[in-house]
C-alpha cells in the first residue's frame, strides 16, 4: 500500500502545472490522502493473558491521582476494543472522504462552465478565421486586433483545464481508495462478530465498576515496596507534622500543619493541598496544651496528640474547638524516657490505619520495647495491647498498615522497614524494604490508609511515599 501511496503521489505532483492557479488545493487533497492511506495500518494489541485475579496497589502519582495495578484473567472481548476502535476511525474517514469528493464535484461542474463558455468562444475565433480567410486584405488589421481581444479571454482558463484534468484523476483515485476502504471496514466487521463499538463501550465500563468495587474491598494488604519521595513543599523547622484526615470524605481534602515538637499550640489548616503549597491558610487552632513530639494524628474530624510533659493523650475536635477527651496512657515512657532514635519528645506514637486508632510506646514493664495498643477513638480507653520485643530507642519511626506494625531501622539516610509485627496473629519478622531518605533526617512518618500513602517530616521538607501493598482476593469458590 505504501508503493501505491508513493506512485499516487508522484503522478499526482507531475500531472499538475507549475503555474497553476488551483495547485495549492491539489496538494492540499493529496495530503488528506496520504493521511487516509497512512491510517489503514493496523494496529497492534496484546493482552497477556493470567490464569488468576492479582493486585497490587499504590496510592498516587504526582498529580494526586489513585493507582492502582490489577493484573487479571484474560478478556477476550476486550482485545477486540483496539478493531472497533479502527472501525469507528476509519468511518470518520470515508465520510471525509465523501464530503471532500462532494467538494471536488461541485468545482468540476464550475470548471465545466468555464469549459463551455471557451467552447462557444472556439466557435467564435473559426468564424472569425474564415473571414479573414474570406477578406484577407480589407478586414486584416480590424479582424486581427478582434482575435487578439479573443486570445486574451482564453489565457484565463489554461489553467482552470490543467485543474479540471488534476480534479478528474483525484476523483479515480478516491473511488479506489474507498472501495479499498469497504474492504477493509467489511473485514473488521467479520473479526467483531455480532459485537459493535457500543456494546464492547459498555462491557469495559462494567468491567471498570467491577474492578472500582473490588478495589474498595481491598483495605488490607502487606506492605512490599515504598517509592518516592515527592516533596510537595519545604517549610518549617527541622522536625515537625502534617496531615490530613483518612476518614474525610473525597471531597474534604484538608491538611493540617504543626511545626516543631515541643513549645507550640498553633495548629495551622488549609483546605487542600494546593492551598498548602501556596500557602493560603483557612483557619488557625490555638490548642489548650502544648504538644510533645511530632506524632499527632487527624481521625474522623479530631486531633490526637500528646500533652506536653506527660503520658496524657488529647483528643481536640476541629468543629467545636473543645478537648473530647482525654487519657493517661498507663506506664507508657515519655519526655525523651522512650523515644525514637531522633529523640525530640517522640515517646509516643499516635497513628490510625484502617482499622482504627493505635498508639505506640514503651513501659518500664517491658523493658523499654515497643507495646502497641488500639485506642477507643471516642474515650481513648485501650481496648487491646500487643508486647513485641524491638527496643523503642532503636526504632527511627513506625506506621500501622492493616493491623501490622512496620518499624524502620533508623531516621536518617540509608534507613529502611527493617521489623514488622502483626496484631491480627500476634507474630514478628524482620524485613528489608528500603525507602530514600532525600532530605536525611525523618521525624515524622506516618501512613494514610485513604491516600494509601506515607506522609513524612523531611528535615524541614513536607513529603509524601507512595506504599505497593499485596493483596490476596479470595472468590466465591475459594474453599
Amino acid at each position: 500500500m505504501k508503493e501505491r501511496l508513493r506512485e499516487a503521489e508522484e503522478e499526482s505532483s507531475s500531472q499538475a502545472s507549475p503555474g497553476s492557479s488551483m495547485q495549492p488545493s491539489a496538494s492540499l487533497l493529496n495530503l488528506l490522502l496520504l493521511a487516509l492511506l497512512a491510517g489503514l495500518e493496523p494496529s497492534k494489541t496484546q493482552i497477556s493473558p493470567k490464569e488468576g485475579w492479582q493486585v497490587y496497589s499504590s496510592a498516587q502519582d504526582p498529580d494526586g491521582r489513585c493507582i492502582c495495578t490489577v493484573v487479571a484473567p484474560e478478556q477476550n472481548l476486550c482485545s477486540r476494543d483496539a478493531k472497533s476502535r479502527q472501525l469507528r476511525q476509519l468511518l470518520e474517514k470515508v465520510q471525509n472522504m465523501s464530503q471532500s469528493i462532494e467538494v471536488l464535484n461541485l468545482r468540476t461542474q464550475r470548471d465545466f462552465q468555464y469549459v463551455v463558455k471557451m467552447e462557444a468562444q472556439m466557435k467564435g475565433l473559426k468564424a472569425k478565421f474564415r473571414q479573414i480567410e474570406d477578406d484577407r486584405k480589407t478586414l486584416m488589421t480590424k479582424h486581427f486586433q478582434e482575435l487578439k481581444e479573443k486570445m486574451d479571454e482564453l489565457l484565463p482558463l489554461i489553467p482552470v483545464l490543467e485543474q479540471y484534468k488534476t480534479d478528474a484523476k483525484l476523483i479515480t483515485q478516491f473511488k479506489e481508495e474507498i472501495r479499498n476502504l469497504s474492504s477493509v471496514l467489511t473485514g473488521i466487521q467479520e473479526e467483531i462478530g455480532a459485537y459493535d463499538y457500543e456494546e464492547l463501550h459498555q462491557r469495559v465500563l462494567s468491567l471498570e465498576t467491577r474492578l472500582r468495587d473490588c478495589m474498595k474491598k481491598l483495605t488490607c494488604g502487606k506492605l512490599m515496596k515504598i517509592t518516592g519521595p515527592i516533596t510537595v513543599k519545604t517549610s518549617g523547622t527541622r522536625f515537625g507534622a502534617w496531615m490530613t484526615d483518612p476518614l474525610a470524605s473525597e471531597k474534604n481534602n484538608r491538611v493540617w500543619y504543626m511545626d516543631s515538637y515541643t513549645n507550640n499550640k498553633i495548629v495551622r489548616e488549609y483546605k487542600s493541598i494546593a492551598d498548602f503549597v501556596s500557602g493560603a491558610e483557612s483557619r488557625t487552632y490555638n490548642l489548650p496544651f502544648k504538644w510533645a513530639g511530632t506524632n499527632h494524628v487527624v481521625y474522623n474530624g479530631s486531633l490526637y496528640f500528646n500533652k506536653y510533659q506527660s503520658n496524657i493523650i488529647i483528643k481536640y475536635s476541629f468543629d467545636t474547638g473543645r478537648v473530647l477527651a482525654q487519657r493517661s496512657l498507663e506506664y507508657a515512657g515519655f519526655h525523651n524516657v522512650y523515644p525514637y532514635t531522633w529523640g525530640g519528645f517522640s515517646d509516643i506514637d499516635l497513628m490510625a490505619d484502617e482499622i482504627g486508632l493505635w498508639a505506640v510506646y514503651a513501659t518500664n514493664q517491658n523493658a523499654g520495647n515497643i507495646v502497641i495498643s488500639q485506642l477507643n477513638q471516642d474515650t481513648l480507653e485501650v481496648m487491646k495491647s500487643w508486647s513485641t520485643g524491638y527496643p523503642k530507642r532503636s526504632a527511627g519511626e513506625s506506621f500501622m498498615i492493616c493491623g501490622t506494625l512496620y518499624v524502620t531501622n533508623s531516621h536518617l539516610t540509608g534507613a529502611k522497614v527493617y521489623y514488622s509485627y502483626s496484631t491480627k496473629t500476634s507474630t514478628y519478622e524482620y524485613t528489608d524494604i528500603p525507602f530514600h531518605n532525600q532530605y536525611f533526617h525523618i521525624s515524622m512518618l506516618d501512613y494514610n490508609a485513604r491516600d494509601r500513602a506515607l506522609y513524612a517530616w523531611n528535615n524541614g521538607h513536607q513529603v509524601l511515599f507512595n506504599v505497593t501493598l499485596f493483596h490476596i482476593i479470595k472468590t466465591e469458590d475459594d474453599t
